[in-house]
């Protein structure tokens, strides 16, 4: 599994952006076949930082999910957890259809 980090109009510390990291692979733990995790971090806006996580997994179309606050890493949380929900309910959907 591969989990790719970016900034879009600024630039990320290494310290950030393995912290960026750590918290992503955590979505590994509610889904198995994530086969990708990109990660863009918007630092366009001075008084907003924009997070958009998106996870490729396998049999399925992307989890796009996105967050925005004043501080990094609370926008970073809110996105991997607006993930995490979305993986959780597809696999509610599946379970519940295999009868």
């Amino acid at each position: 599994m591969r989990i790719d980090v970016s900034a879009r109009h600024g630039h990320l510390s290494q310290e950030h952006q393995d912290e960026i990291r750590a918290k992503a692979e955590k979505l590994t733990h509610f889904f198995n076949r994530i086969t990708m995790i990109e990660v863009m971090v918007d630092l366009g806006e001075p008084l907003k930082k924009k997070v958009e996580v998106k996870v490729d997994a396998e049999h399925k179309h992307d989890f796009v999910a996105l967050g925005d606050h004043e501080e990094l890493m609370v926008a970073v949380d809110l996105a991997i957890d607006r993930a995490q929900h979305q993986i959780h309910k597809y696999k509610e959907k599946v379970q519940d259809h295999r009868g």
